[in-house]
């Protein structure tokens, strides 16, 4: 294989900027082979910007084509799994756009069959570029942090108006988009959160829904984590606040590390608290604690054109991939958890998560749907975007 030749599917608002990326030229290694596109307008823009390209309406009728080897699949969530199976089927290597999926039973099935395949599967989870919180993790993992006590995020600057509720018919409701605030816009930041600090092993949770707005899913979400060996989080997030906030604590053996505005402090302890305790003998005495400018780019990295160059490597020089498809069950196991506790009432054993029962309940939020929606402007909006 000399180059990567990539099929999109579903010409929507990230679909638009992945064929952009790769039409400019910004992802070396890797050619445009066709867009596939349900809706007659979208192609027709298509066809109007890049009259080369070949533009299908039936993804499948893709996949046969024989014009791509590699697919990337950006359109509504409960799709996502679906065409990414079929694709496997078809010898084709898969990106998905977050999240996995909707609910675990579905991205189960479909990480099975990308094991049975012997083709290369990757996600879209773009923030893993971001320098910060690739140094986080590297500080996390070599253990030089000591033991995490706590660790807060606040993220509630995903503000969305009613009018972005409305901007399409597939959005905000449980049988087309199937979540809100969880599935739509925070499957970053919980992917973030496992791959720096590992799945929690039980979740508790409550949750509102169209609290302030006319929808029938979460706009509103406090969550608390718990990890067997100690460890608590809190997840606090909402489209209802502005202006909104994104900070990110973590409380360690060895001081304090703060994400705020994409740079990182680090109040750094001289020795472990833990040690501290065991050698102070004043009763009011704190550890000496040292401001300490972590060496890190701000720059926020490549995102998304990060992942296909990544994903290209991967194909053409055996490179490791950044964002692994089968690691997408983490995150939404995390949102299917805050969920199904705020339905319930209960502590989620998240380890030995109920894929059945979250499912069964699922199905009924979307059989008594009652919430209609005041639609603005009706756009056929094919992708998951933010």
């Amino acid at each position: 294989m000399k180059k990567v030749k990539i099929g999109i599917i579903g010409y929507g608002n990230m679909g638009v900027s992945h064929v952009d990326h790769v039409m400019d030229g910004k992802v070396p290694g890797m050619e445009l082979g066709a867009v596939c596109d349900i809706d007659v307008d979208r192609r027709d823009a298509l066809v109007k910007k890049y009259p080369n390209i070949p533009v299908f309406e039936n993804y499948e009728d893709l996949y046969k084509s024989g014009l791509c080897d590699t697919v990337l699949i950006a359109v509504p969530h409960y799709d996502h799994p679906t065409m990414a199976i079929k694709a496997f089927e078809y010898g084709l290597n898969v990106i998905v756009e977050k999240p996995a999926g909707v609910y675990t039973k579905q991205v189960k099935e479909m990480n099975e069959a990308a094991k049975k395949s012997d083709k290369l599967f990757g996600i879209m989870y773009n923030q893993r570029t971001n320098p910060v919180y690739q140094k986080l993790r590297k500080m996390v993992q070599s253990g030089e942090l000591g033991h995490i006590k706590r660790i807060t995020w606040i993220i509630t600057d995903w503000y969305r108006p009613q009018a972005y509720h409305d901007s399409s018919t597939w959005r905000s409701t449980w049988k087309t988009e199937g979540g809100g605030a969880l599935i739509n816009q925070n499957p970053h930041q919980l992917d973030l959160w496992q791959w720096m600090f590992g799945v929690p092993d039980r979740i508790f949770a409550k949750v509102s829904f169209g609290k302030y707005y006319d929808i029938e899913v979460e706009d509103d979400v406090m969550a608390y984590f718990e990890y067997d060996n100690g460890t608590t989080g809190e997840y606090i997030t909402s489209t209802g606040e502005a202006p909104g906030t994104n900070r990110l604590e973590i409380a360690c053996d060895m001081g304090k590390i703060v994400i705020e505005n994409n740079r990182m402090t680090f109040k750094r302890n001289v020795i472990s608290e833990r040690e501290h305790n065991k050698i102070n003998t004043e009763p009011f005495d704190t550890p000496e604690c040292w401001n300490c400018e972590i060496p890190v780019s701000f720059s926020g990295g490549e995102q998304h054109i990060g992942i296909m160059k990544n994903f290209t490597a991967a194909l053409l020089e055996g490179k490791e991939l950044l964002a692994k498809g089968e690691e997408g069950i983490n995150g939404l196991t995390i949102s299917n958890s805050i969920h199904l506790s705020a339905w319930t009432g209960e502590t989620i054993d998240v380890k030995n998560f109920p894929d059945d029962k979250y499912y069964e309940l699922l199905q009924e939020k979307i059989k008594n749907s009652t919430v209609v929606k005041k639609v603005n402007k009706v756009v056929a909006d094919t992708t998951g975007t933010y």
